[in-house]
């Protein structure tokens, strides 16, 4: 979601916020700001030059700090709270901690400089250090990270007159509240009752005559990625997350699910051209270039091995000048149909749906596509530069290398993210420069190629 087109009730953008904020209503402004979701405050707040982001900040309401924070990239929070700590101390930082839930808490605690986290955990409360301890225990990227400790429990032998009490005596339930887990004295994990099965239910019976069997509880240590698999199949709001001895540790939400989704999907975004889903679209220009040139400098070693090959037939190239013409239009048709096939894996790998028993026959299948469009494309475009060139020999050529070219770029589009993920590299980072590569050298020696040899 761009800054730029946030909605709630009533439409708030960027832009208007700026112009309030220039005119010097600051009360108005407040309050255009706090009408806002925490996360579409977050998005106003990362969208915004440095300068302005303390003032932004500083508008924020108590009651929507400690969520917006949470909502924040990793670069922009830590500058928050380098400032934060900065002025108020750690003390400050508490008293934002106080609203939020574990799994928040434990990404803001670790987003503290060393040295600071420990005093900034000892200035919580005890419940607050408990859970947050508890959390921080697994490491960061699993069930366990991600869980909250804002469970509701129910002994089995308990009626349901006596569940409905106990309820409404809570001021409020926790947030995303579909079911309640029945444990017992050792808070050993048995099961759930859902409450719309609940509120349905005869008063005079046991929370047991209802309670249902949760056979694949989520264990603490299940990556991110499975556990919004396993949401996304269920159709889950919320999941129990039990050890491997039967305890109940806490439960994970369709919330946090979300999150972890749209962060896969910025973070394979980004890689692509070698950039980071928390940097900072407002960082200094020496950090971003730091960043930036290192992968600029993959690409130059990439194109120099392109070059280098074109090198090779230069003799050719300066007997028929039309080659050089031609070159990028074979280059360019391949790492599109390359292109294709590794967005298609790359996506199907996210969503598990790539293992060794149809590996082989999606190879086969690209390959497949890859003969048809070069049988295509390779006459369209011999056609078009006949008619160009007055040259069957030219028209020839480029037929050739364009057949080539289109199905070996299919077939590495789809063998590239197959072979990357194996060697425990992320396609999405390597897999579009690794691709170019083969297609730009491939398409030149083969154009070339066939060239020289027929002359």
């Amino acid at each position: 979601m761009s800054a730029e087109s946030i909605h709630n009730d009533n439409t708030v953008t960027l832009d208007q916020l700026s112009e309030v904020l220039d005119s010097g209503a600051v009360i108005k402004a407040k309050n255009l700001l706090n009408s806002l979701y925490p996360s579409e405050i977050a998005d106003v707040i990362e969208s915004s030059p440095r300068n302005r982001r303390d003032l932004l900040w500083a508008l924020v309401t108590d009651e929507n700090k400690g969520e917006t924070l949470a909502e924040l990239n990793d670069e922009v929070r830590e500058n928050l709270i380098d400032e934060l700590i900065d002025r108020d101390g750690t003390e400050g930082l508490a008293k934002i901690a106080q609203k939020l839930d574990t799994d928040d808490l434990a990404d803001i605690i670790q987003s503290l400089p060393k040295g600071l986290t420990k005093k900034a955990i000892k200035s919580l409360t005890k419940q607050n250090q408990e859970r947050l301890e508890k959390v921080l225990s697994f490491e960061d990227g699993t069930a366990g990270g991600l869980m909250n400790t804002d469970t509701i429990t129910i002994r089995s032998n308990v009626t349901i007159d006596v569940l409905l009490k106990y309820l409404r005596r809570m001021k409020s339930l926790p947030e995303q509240t579909d079911k309640i887990f029945v444990t017992d004295r050792i808070n050993m994990y048995h099961g759930f009752v859902s409450l719309k099965d609940v509120l349905v239910a005869e008063p005079s019976k046991y929370v047991f005559q209802i309670m249902e069997k949760d056979e694949d509880p989520i264990d603490p240590d299940l990556g991110e990625h499975e556990v919004s698999r396993r949401f996304e199949n269920a159709d889950l709001v919320s999941a129990a997350v039990v050890d491997s001895q039967g305890f109940l540790l806490g439960r994970i939400t369709v919330d946090d699910v979300v999150d972890v989704i749209r962060e896969e999907v910025d973070e394979s975004v980004l890689n692509m051209a070698g950039l980071k889903k928390d940097d900072d679209i407002f960082a200094p220009v020496f950090q971003s270039t730091k960043r930036r040139t290192l992968w600029l400098g993959a690409n130059f070693l990439t194109a120099l091995l392109a070059a280098a090959a074109i090198g090779i037939f230069e003799a050719t190239i300066e007997k028929v000048v039309a080659l050089a013409i031609l070159m990028p239009i074979v280059a360019s048709m391949g790492g599109i149909a390359g292109s294709q096939s590794l967005a298609l894996v790359i996506r199907a790998q996210a969503l598990d749906q790539i293992g060794t028993t149809n590996s082989k026959l999606l190879i086969y299948k690209e390959s497949a596509i890859g003969l048809l469009n070069g049988i295509i494309w390779s006459g369209v475009v011999a056609g078009i530069v006949y008619l160009w060139f007055d040259s069957i020999f030219l028209g020839g050529v480029i037929a050739a290398a364009l057949m080539i070219n289109l199905i070996v770029g299919a077939i590495s589009g789809v063998s590239l993210p197959l072979i990357l993920e194996k060697l425990d590299i992320d396609p999405a980072l390597a897999g579009g420069v690794i691709l170019t590569t083969i297609t730009d050298v491939v398409g030149f020696v083969s154009l070339l190629g066939i060239a020289t040899f027929l002359m």
